[in-house]
């Protein structure tokens, strides 16, 4: 880790904040619990604990891994359905396939993204590739999942594949760190991903001592998660570490710092940046389906349960007796 990265940051365009613009403070420090997912890969829950009126546009996020699988170990998820959010699944190292219902599918590696907008509502399966399943290796990812105000709830599902050659290569003044911007916009520059709810998404890598100031919309929320390493966030240096969450507050720019050391098989801090404008509408929310009502839940359950949401093809099997996430 990571992927995607460039010999000499100090060859990229340069971003920091204005002097004058407001720091945004840290409201919040959360430690993401462990767990497993689909078939058995463990994952990090990102936004436990976080209330959603801080999350909001986002519902929930996965740090899928790291782990380094043996020969035979790689998993995957089942055949699951999802209606009204998206789903953004960043692999950082490793290779995961991906199918739909729709036909729709491909495959993404070391530094790409899978954004799927399932809207309407799709079934669809994640696994590693054979070869990986034979070899193993390592893996290592991110799964977000991002609302959709009531008026997209139902378009038709698609897809965008952000290969990790597209991302917006940015750098700190001093180029101790680099700064990836999946989707949205970072003072003037803008990532390949395109979103129905207007956020950012950013993977920074700071060298030990590195810091970014770094100029945060006003109208978006704040949220910081560490991937690896040992840092600091906020001008107050309140210290995070692998696995957890920070919450920022309102203002218009958020800091981030490594500590001058970190562990031996980490050399530099990992961070995932995110932002978005709150949709501010109710949300109903369990297992694959995100909606507004309780009644919308209902019926996106009955549509599952009745085919409506398409079929596994053929050379696949599935039971409608319970939906996985």
């Amino acid at each position: 880790m990571p992927a995607v990265t460039v010999e000499n940051p100090l060859m990229l365009p340069r971003v920091t904040a204005p002097a004058d613009a407001v720091a945004r403070p840290v409201l919040s420090v959360h430690t993401a619990p462990s767990g497993f997912e689909g078939e058995g890969f463990p994952v990090r829950r990102a936004f436990a604990g976080i209330a959603y009126r801080h999350l909001d546009p986002f519902i929930m996020m996965d740090q899928m891994g790291e782990v380094d699988y043996a020969p035979g170990e790689p998993k995957g998820t089942p055949w699951h359905p999802h209606r009204g959010f998206e789903t953004v699944t960043y692999i950082i190292d490793g290779i995961f396939d991906h199918q739909d219902s729709h036909g729709g599918g491909g495959t993404i590696t070391n530094g790409d993204t899978q954004w799927m907008t399932a809207g309407s509502g799709l079934l669809h399966i994640e696994a590693p590739p054979e070869s990986l399943v034979m070899s193993g290796g390592l893996f290592h990812g991110l799964q977000l999942w991002v609302n959709l105000p009531a008026k997209d709830k139902m378009m038709a599902p698609k897809y965008q594949d952000i290969r990790g050659g597209s991302v917006q290569l940015l750098a700190s003044p001093d180029g101790g760190a680099l700064i990836r911007v999946i989707a949205g916009e970072l003072d003037g520059h803008q990532g390949p991903g395109s979103t129905f709810t207007p956020i950012t998404m950013i993977h920074a890598t700071l060298a030990p001592g590195a810091e970014i100031t770094l100029p945060w919309r006003e109208d978006f929320n704040g949220l910081a998660y560490v991937l690896a390493g040992r840092g600091s966030v906020g001008a107050e240096r309140r210290p995070v570490h692998l696995g957890q969450s920070a919450v920022f507050g309102a203002g218009g720019s958020l800091t981030v710092r490594a500590d001058e050391k970190q562990d031996s098989h980490t050399p530099d801090l990992e961070v995932v940046l995110l932002g978005g404008r709150p949709i501010r509408e109710p949300m109903a929310h369990y297992g694959p389906f995100v909606m507004n009502t309780r009644d919308e839940l209902q019926q996106a359950f009955e549509d599952f349960q009745k085919g409506r949401l398409g079929s596994v093809p053929a050379v696949h099997g599935m039971t409608a007796s319970g939906p996985e996430n």
